[in-house]
């Protein structure tokens, strides 16, 4: 439950603009609050971020500086992601009359994943389909260089849809901004934290991968199989148990036990993962090739800053030949009824590790202390009742009334019932070609009913992207684009400020010769993943076309405008 003097707030104005309306849950870096947007009259959800030790930071002006400038860092590269699985951060304020920084983002009606396990288990198909959500919303952020560090199902909400939004990044490290962390501190959730983070280690996306899984595991076993009686023997149990192989996970069982072991370079790239989890999805296994070493994420040492998309290595991944030998352990009984994913209240931990030899099986110095928090959802989730999911860009103050704003003064046409089926020689073109990038606006456009979009994405073989719908007003609905095939994946949310671009106005004739500068210039010599993002800006819908490149040691992209001549170029 949130406190008293919380809920004393109730009708209190931030930022001159932001009506706090009631708490929604609180955690150990603040409360979240659904308040009311007085100059879009719209929800949203906003967040005070408060430090863990408020009393520590009080005493401390240097260190609460730089606690501020890390929460302003992270807000500020996640307000940039603009993912669908992502909660969309609208705008930071830093009030006067607030020690601490607010973030002002999307209200996401649902409920959490918790929630949803309360009620039973999920099938492995079902887990499979939530797992991709929530792993395209960690690639996007680490693609930012933003580890989330408290993956758990607290913290993932479920749209009416069904699709899977990532939320609670409070606790996120940003890769370049190591030194505003506290030297020894290892934040999260007991049970779903990685082996490797409690040794101190805080550089690897695999970690998050890790917790990932372990929430999969979670959702279709009905168990967590390395909880204990204690924080501290759960904590010992992560470092020095092997997971036993899950049961109930079908053709999710190998994926699972493939992340779920202790050496994170010898985990499934982001890319590998993906493909496992589609296999999984449909009932199938994805033939596993040589095994191949993810490396650091992040650099140890802070590095020139970049943004962009974080390295998803292409090669296979194989399970190691030897399988660990597990001891006898504990299981639940099979559980088909309610699962309690979290009972009471949830807890998050600061974990200050003292590694060394004084270590006995990997642990015997570890101080911990448990922050808890309220049961309600953690920060960004309500009832499933309400106005639906709002994600957008944050623009200037205009009633709901009037359309997505463009340039072109877009008309969101109905989108057509039947997706179109295009020759069966789309499916094998490379879609960063001209031709075949109009082949994907081609198929969507007669989808989606509009040529007209917020954002496209356009990968190698297929392509997602978001157009305004005249279903809802001002709602936009999301689409993909799959072997020569365009569909609508869902609705994504109501938006009166979103600006859109039209793509028959995009040049696709320039991509070849962007594409060549992007080679030679962003630093990237042999790119493990490439793609283009058809956008507008944040800040004032100015539209952008931008290709990326990454590889294993980081990330760059170029920005050009809809008629490909280059803006600005980011190499790594």
């Amino acid at each position: 439950m949130c406190a008293v003097s919380e809920r004393g707030q109730t009708g209190r104005v931030v930022g001159g603009r932001f009506e706090l309306v009631e708490p929604l849950g609180s955690g150990g870096m603040g409360t979240v609050w659904r308040a009311r947007d007085v100059g879009l009259q719209r929800e949203v959800a906003i967040k005070e971020v408060r430090p863990a030790d408020a009393a520590l930071f009080e005493h401390n002006p240097a260190l609460a500086a730089q606690q501020r400038e890390r929460v302003l860092r992270e807000s500020r590269a996640l307000a940039r992601l603009q993912h669908p699985n992502v909660v969309s951060i609208y705008q930071i304020i830093e009030s006067e009359d607030s020690p601490y920084p607010w973030i002002v983002m999307e209200l996401v009606q649902g409920t959490s994943l918790d929630a949803r396990l309360n009620a039973g288990v999920l099938s492995p198909s079902e887990a499979a389909r939530l797992g991709r959500d929530v792993l395209r919303a960690l690639r996007a952020a680490h693609a930012a260089g933003i580890l989330h560090r408290d993956v758990k199902p607290g913290n993932v909400l479920l749209r009416a849809d069904g699709s899977a939004v990532l939320t609670d990044f409070g606790i996120a490290a940003l890769h370049d901004s190591g030194q505003l962390t506290a030297t020894g501190e290892v934040i999260g959730s007991p049970e779903y934290i990685a082996p490797e983070r409690l040794l101190g280690d805080e550089t690897k996306t695999a970690s998050d991968f890790w917790s990932l899984a372990m929430l999969l595991y979670v959702a279709v076993e009905g168990y967590h199989p390395l909880r204990r009686a204690t924080t501290m023997a759960t904590l010992a149990a992560v470092m020095t148990e092997p997971v036993p192989p899950p049961r109930r996970a079908g053709a999710l069982g190998p994926v699972l036990s493939a992340v779920l072991i202790p050496d994170p370079l010898a985990r499934p790239t982001g890319d590998a993962l993906d493909r496992m989890l589609g296999a999984a999805e449909h009932g199938a296994h994805v033939p596993l090739g040589p095994p191949t070493p993810a490396g650091p994420a992040f650099p140890v040492q802070p590095q020139q800053h970049h943004t962009g998309p974080r390295p998803q290595p292409t090669a296979s991944w194989q399970q190691p030949q030897q399988q660990p030998h597990y001891p006898a352990y504990q299981q639940a009984n099979p559980i088909s009824g309610p699962i309690k994913v979290s009972a009471g209240k949830r807890t998050g931990i600061v974990v200050s590790a003292w590694v060394g030899a004084a270590l006995v099986l990997v642990l015997t110095l570890v101080l911990v202390r448990v922050l808890t928090s309220s049961d309600t959802p953690t920060d960004l989730g309500a009832g499933s009742s309400g106005p639906t999911t709002t994600q957008g860009v944050d623009g200037p103050a205009t009633s709901t009334a009037n359309p997505p704003k463009t340039a072109n003064s877009p008309t969101a046409n109905t989108p057509t019932k039947a997706p179109p089926k295009t020759t069966t020689a789309a499916a094998t073109d490379d879609l960063h070609t001209p031709a075949g990038a109009r082949k994907v606006v081609a198929a969507l456009s007669e989808v989606m009913g509009t040529s007209k979009v917020s954002d496209l994405t356009i990968y190698p073989d297929y392509a997602n992207a978001t157009a305004p719908t005249t279903a809802v007003k001002n709602g936009f609905d999301n689409f993909q684009y799959r072997k020569g095939v365009a569909t609508k994946s869902g609705a994504d949310g109501v938006d009166a400020d979103r600006a859109v671009i039209d793509l028959n106005k995009v040049n696709w004739d320039a991509l070849p010769g962007l594409w060549e500068r992007a080679n030679k210039e962003l630093g990237i010599e042999k790119p493990d993943l490439r793609y283009i993002i058809v956008d507008t800006s944040i800040i004032d819908g100015t539209p952008a076309l931008k290709l990326y490149l990454t590889d294993e040691y980081g990330a760059g992209y170029l920005i050009a405008n809809p008629d490909g001549k280059v803006i600005k170029l980011y190499p790594r």
